[in-house]
């Protein structure tokens, strides 16, 4: 979810108002999914590189969180949505940690849609901390390192029990993952679109699933192969 500083800007209004109104599409765009059948959604709300941003900037985003939490928990459960979070949230400040474990409890029955969010995430530090577990289990007897296969190692990972990416789109015109979901991406789909985050609607949802509808998936297979099944 990108550009939100740019929007503001463009508009001469401070960061953290281009902020609010990217927290505010968020809804927008659980209820588009939604509309779309897309059972799960990822937005990367917070990386752990974003720590090096202004601390004034930081506080207002973690304020932003508790206030979409407290807000819109209950719209989640209107709309059956599941809260996940990956991440290291432990680490967020407490006022924080609070309404997220409670936005998480109130909706752990729901099993049709899910809204996961990447909080305090980062790629290599999610792989990392799988190799610790993993050696750990190594150690101590739980895991035989012969057996290691993918479908183990990801059972290591915070998306356990979340299905692999098909579709990762980024807003704002830049190109790049930013360190997000880089092993389950192996084989998504890639779409970026010039659209600030707070401008990015359902519209612009449409047109990114519709660009998917049209890729042919190989997954190592030749298009011909992909034909014939």
């Amino acid at each position: 979810m990108d550009g939100n500083g740019r929007w503001a800007r463009q508009r001469g209004l401070p960061r953290i108002e281009g902020h609010r109104q990217g927290v505010q599409n968020v809804l927008r765009i659980v209820d588009a999914a939604n509309d779309l059948d897309i059972k799960y959604l990822t937005l990367y709300a917070f990386s752990v590189e974003n720590w090096q941003r202004p601390p004034d900037e930081v506080s207002a985003l973690m304020h932003l969180l508790e206030i979409f939490l407290n807000q819109y928990t209950s719209k989640l459960i209107e709309r059956k949505v599941r809260l996940h979070i990956i991440g290291d949230i432990e680490a967020l400040p407490q006022f924080a940690q609070l309404p997220i474990n409670n936005a998480v409890n109130a909706t752990a029955h729901f099993t049709e849609h899910s809204l996961i969010l990447a909080l305090n995430y980062g790629a290599r530090t999610e792989v990392l901390k799988a190799i610790q577990a993993y050696v750990a289990d190594v150690q101590s007897g739980k895991a035989d390192v012969d057996s290691l296969d993918w479908p183990t190692f990801a059972g290591y990972l915070t998306t356990k029990g979340i299905p692999d990416p098909d579709l990762i789109i980024r807003t704002s015109g830049e190109n790049r993952l930013s360190n997000f979901l880089l092993l389950q991406s192996a084989y998504s789909e890639m779409y970026f679109s010039p659209v600030l985050w707070p401008d990015f609607g359902a519209e612009q949802l449409g047109e990114a699933v519709n660009a998917f509808a049209h890729r042919e998936r190989r997954f190592g297979k030749t298009g011909e192969q992909i034909k014939q099944t």
